[in-house]
Protein backbone atom coordinates (compact mmCIF):
# COMPACT_ATOMS: atom_id res chain seq x y z
CA UNK A 1 0.00 0.00 0.00
CA UNK A 2 1.35 3.44 -0.96
CA UNK A 3 2.50 5.74 1.82
CA UNK A 4 -0.02 8.65 2.00
CA UNK A 5 2.36 10.93 3.95
CA UNK A 6 4.08 12.54 0.92
CA UNK A 7 0.68 13.34 -0.59
CA UNK A 8 -0.54 14.73 2.73
CA UNK A 9 2.52 16.99 3.11
CA UNK A 10 2.28 18.10 -0.51
CA UNK A 11 -1.34 19.05 0.09
CA UNK A 12 -0.31 21.13 3.10
CA UNK A 13 2.23 22.97 0.93
CA UNK A 14 -0.40 23.70 -1.72
CA UNK A 15 -2.90 24.87 0.90
CA UNK A 16 -0.39 27.29 2.38
CA UNK A 17 0.66 28.46 -1.08
CA UNK A 18 -2.94 29.28 -1.95
CA UNK A 19 -3.78 30.97 1.35
CA UNK A 20 -0.62 32.95 2.13
CA UNK A 21 -0.08 35.38 -0.81
CA UNK A 22 -1.37 38.94 -0.34
CA UNK A 23 -4.84 39.51 -1.75
CA UNK A 24 -8.40 40.47 -0.88
CA UNK A 25 -9.00 37.45 1.39
CA UNK A 26 -5.96 38.13 3.55
CA UNK A 27 -6.83 41.83 3.60
CA UNK A 28 -10.24 41.01 5.09
CA UNK A 29 -8.73 38.52 7.55
CA UNK A 30 -6.15 41.08 8.66
CA UNK A 31 -8.69 43.86 9.11
CA UNK A 32 -11.03 41.65 11.13
CA UNK A 33 -8.17 40.29 13.25
CA UNK A 34 -6.73 43.60 14.39
CA UNK A 35 -10.08 45.29 14.94
CA UNK A 36 -12.22 42.47 16.32
CA UNK A 37 -9.85 39.84 17.70
CA UNK A 38 -8.34 36.47 16.83
CA UNK A 39 -11.72 34.70 16.74
CA UNK A 40 -13.07 37.14 14.17
CA UNK A 41 -9.95 36.76 12.03
CA UNK A 42 -9.96 32.98 12.20
CA UNK A 43 -13.65 32.72 11.39
CA UNK A 44 -13.17 35.15 8.51
CA UNK A 45 -10.54 32.78 7.15
CA UNK A 46 -12.95 29.91 7.72
CA UNK A 47 -15.45 31.72 5.51
CA UNK A 48 -12.91 31.81 2.67
CA UNK A 49 -12.04 28.14 3.21
CA UNK A 50 -15.72 27.20 3.19
CA UNK A 51 -15.93 28.79 -0.25
CA UNK A 52 -13.04 26.55 -1.34
CA UNK A 53 -15.02 23.54 -0.13
CA UNK A 54 -17.95 24.77 -2.22
CA UNK A 55 -15.62 25.10 -5.22
CA UNK A 56 -14.28 21.60 -4.55
CA UNK A 57 -17.79 20.18 -4.64
CA UNK A 58 -18.58 22.35 -7.66
CA UNK A 59 -15.51 20.99 -9.46
CA UNK A 60 -16.63 17.43 -8.79
CA UNK A 61 -20.09 18.23 -10.13
CA UNK A 62 -18.86 20.32 -13.06
CA UNK A 63 -20.44 23.57 -11.81
CA UNK A 64 -17.17 25.54 -11.83
CA UNK A 65 -16.57 24.57 -15.46
CA UNK A 66 -20.12 25.66 -16.27
CA UNK A 67 -19.44 29.14 -14.86
CA UNK A 68 -16.30 29.48 -16.96
CA UNK A 69 -18.13 28.46 -20.15
CA UNK A 70 -20.59 31.34 -19.82
CA UNK A 71 -18.67 34.65 -19.68
CA UNK A 72 -21.76 36.65 -18.74
CA UNK A 73 -22.35 34.58 -15.61
CA UNK A 74 -18.70 34.91 -14.65
CA UNK A 75 -18.73 38.66 -15.36
CA UNK A 76 -21.76 39.19 -13.10
CA UNK A 77 -20.07 37.24 -10.28
CA UNK A 78 -16.85 39.22 -10.69
CA UNK A 79 -18.77 42.51 -10.81
CA UNK A 80 -20.62 41.68 -7.61
CA UNK A 81 -17.33 40.75 -5.99
CA UNK A 82 -15.74 44.03 -7.10
CA UNK A 83 -18.62 46.06 -5.72
CA UNK A 84 -18.48 44.22 -2.40
CA UNK A 85 -14.74 44.77 -2.16
CA UNK A 86 -15.18 48.52 -2.62
CA UNK A 87 -17.89 48.50 0.06
CA UNK A 88 -15.69 46.55 2.49
CA UNK A 89 -12.75 48.82 1.61
CA UNK A 90 -14.85 51.76 2.80
CA UNK A 91 -15.52 49.94 6.06
CA UNK A 92 -11.83 49.16 6.55
CA UNK A 93 -10.88 52.79 5.85
CA UNK A 94 -13.47 53.96 8.38
CA UNK A 95 -12.02 51.56 10.97
CA UNK A 96 -8.55 52.91 10.28
CA UNK A 97 -9.74 56.47 10.91
CA UNK A 98 -11.73 55.51 14.01
CA UNK A 99 -8.81 53.44 15.38
CA UNK A 100 -11.07 50.73 16.82
CA UNK A 101 -9.25 49.09 19.73
CA UNK A 102 -11.93 47.16 21.59
CA UNK A 103 -14.93 45.02 20.79
CA UNK A 104 -18.15 45.93 22.64
CA UNK A 105 -19.24 43.49 25.35
CA UNK A 106 -21.16 40.59 23.85
CA UNK A 107 -20.18 41.68 20.34
CA UNK A 108 -17.27 39.29 19.67
CA UNK A 109 -19.44 36.45 18.37
CA UNK A 110 -21.47 38.81 16.18
CA UNK A 111 -18.32 40.36 14.67
CA UNK A 112 -16.82 36.91 14.05
CA UNK A 113 -19.97 35.77 12.25
CA UNK A 114 -19.95 38.96 10.16
CA UNK A 115 -16.36 38.29 9.09
CA UNK A 116 -17.25 34.73 8.10
CA UNK A 117 -20.11 35.88 5.86
CA UNK A 118 -18.02 38.67 4.37
CA UNK A 119 -15.13 36.40 3.37
CA UNK A 120 -17.45 33.64 2.15
CA UNK A 121 -19.28 35.93 -0.27
CA UNK A 122 -16.08 37.56 -1.48
CA UNK A 123 -14.42 34.20 -2.06
CA UNK A 124 -17.36 32.89 -4.07
CA UNK A 125 -17.06 35.88 -6.42
CA UNK A 126 -13.25 35.86 -6.55
CA UNK A 127 -12.13 34.99 -10.12
CA UNK A 128 -8.71 33.93 -8.85
CA UNK A 129 -10.24 31.17 -6.75
CA UNK A 130 -12.50 30.12 -9.60
CA UNK A 131 -9.45 29.99 -11.90
CA UNK A 132 -7.52 27.94 -9.34
CA UNK A 133 -10.23 25.30 -9.19
CA UNK A 134 -10.46 25.23 -12.99
CA UNK A 135 -6.73 24.52 -13.33
CA UNK A 136 -4.64 23.38 -10.37
CA UNK A 137 -7.64 22.37 -8.28
CA UNK A 138 -8.96 20.04 -10.98
CA UNK A 139 -5.45 18.61 -11.32
CA UNK A 140 -5.42 17.74 -7.63
CA UNK A 141 -8.67 15.81 -8.03
CA UNK A 142 -7.78 13.84 -11.14
CA UNK A 143 -5.57 10.72 -10.92
CA UNK A 144 -2.02 11.38 -12.05
CA UNK A 145 1.32 12.65 -10.76
CA UNK A 146 2.47 16.05 -9.53
CA UNK A 147 6.09 17.20 -9.23
CA UNK A 148 5.57 19.42 -6.18
CA UNK A 149 9.00 21.05 -5.78
CA UNK A 150 9.30 21.85 -9.48
CA UNK A 151 6.85 24.72 -8.86
CA UNK A 152 9.23 26.36 -6.34
CA UNK A 153 10.14 29.89 -7.57
CA UNK A 154 13.68 30.36 -8.93
CA UNK A 155 15.00 26.89 -7.95
CA UNK A 156 12.21 24.70 -9.30
CA UNK A 157 14.37 23.26 -12.08
CA UNK A 158 17.01 22.14 -9.57
CA UNK A 159 14.42 20.50 -7.29
CA UNK A 160 12.43 18.76 -10.02
CA UNK A 161 11.88 15.09 -9.34
CA UNK A 162 12.65 15.21 -5.62
CA UNK A 163 9.02 15.07 -4.47
CA UNK A 164 6.57 13.53 -6.94
CA UNK A 165 3.18 12.63 -5.48
CA UNK A 166 0.06 10.96 -6.76
CA UNK A 167 -2.84 13.31 -7.37
CA UNK A 168 -6.45 12.33 -6.94
CA UNK A 169 -5.77 10.84 -3.49
CA UNK A 170 -7.85 11.77 -0.42
CA UNK A 171 -4.61 12.44 1.51
CA UNK A 172 -3.67 15.23 -0.91
CA UNK A 173 -7.05 16.93 -0.54
CA UNK A 174 -7.00 16.56 3.26
CA UNK A 175 -3.51 18.04 3.38
CA UNK A 176 -4.62 20.92 1.17
CA UNK A 177 -7.29 21.99 3.65
CA UNK A 178 -4.95 21.36 6.60
CA UNK A 179 -2.57 23.88 5.02
CA UNK A 180 -5.34 26.45 4.66
CA UNK A 181 -6.40 25.84 8.27
CA UNK A 182 -2.85 26.43 9.49
CA UNK A 183 -2.79 29.78 7.71
CA UNK A 184 -6.21 31.06 8.74
CA UNK A 185 -5.46 30.33 12.41
CA UNK A 186 -1.78 31.28 12.46
CA UNK A 187 -2.05 34.51 10.46
CA UNK A 188 -4.59 36.17 12.81
CA UNK A 189 -2.55 34.99 15.82
CA UNK A 190 0.60 36.58 14.38
CA UNK A 191 -1.25 39.83 13.71
CA UNK A 192 -2.62 39.96 17.25
CA UNK A 193 0.86 39.30 18.66
CA UNK A 194 2.28 42.15 16.58
CA UNK A 195 -0.60 44.40 17.63
CA UNK A 196 0.29 43.93 21.30
CA UNK A 197 3.79 45.25 20.56
CA UNK A 198 2.97 48.14 18.22
CA UNK A 199 0.39 50.65 19.41
CA UNK A 200 -0.50 51.97 15.94
CA UNK A 201 -0.65 48.51 14.33
CA UNK A 202 -4.44 48.27 14.02
CA UNK A 203 -5.07 51.47 12.01
CA UNK A 204 -2.08 50.73 9.75
CA UNK A 205 -3.37 47.22 8.96
CA UNK A 206 -6.93 48.50 8.47
CA UNK A 207 -5.66 51.20 6.12
CA UNK A 208 -3.56 48.74 4.13
CA UNK A 209 -6.53 46.36 3.93
CA UNK A 210 -8.69 49.18 2.60
CA UNK A 211 -6.16 49.93 -0.15
CA UNK A 212 -5.86 46.25 -1.15
CA UNK A 213 -9.62 45.74 -1.23
CA UNK A 214 -10.19 48.96 -3.16
CA UNK A 215 -7.52 48.03 -5.70
CA UNK A 216 -8.90 44.56 -6.32
CA UNK A 217 -12.45 45.95 -6.35
CA UNK A 218 -11.60 48.35 -9.17
CA UNK A 219 -9.76 45.63 -11.12
CA UNK A 220 -12.70 43.23 -10.79
CA UNK A 221 -15.26 45.85 -11.82
CA UNK A 222 -13.21 46.83 -14.88
CA UNK A 223 -12.88 43.16 -15.83
CA UNK A 224 -16.63 42.64 -15.45
CA UNK A 225 -17.51 45.70 -17.53
CA UNK A 226 -15.12 44.70 -20.32
CA UNK A 227 -16.60 41.21 -20.45
CA UNK A 228 -20.20 42.46 -20.53
CA UNK A 229 -19.50 45.18 -23.09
Amino acid sequence: MANPLPSLLAGVVFGLALAAPPGPMNAVIAEESVNNGWLAGARTGLGAMTADIVFLIGSLLGVVTFVERFPTVRAVMVGVGGGLMLYFAYGAARDALDDVETVPAGGAARRAATGFRKAFVLALTNPYQILFWLTIGVGLLEPGELDVLSYTPYVGADLAGLLVVRTGSPALIVGFFVGITLWITGFPAALRAAQRRVETFAPVVAGASALVLAGFGVVFLVDAVRTLV
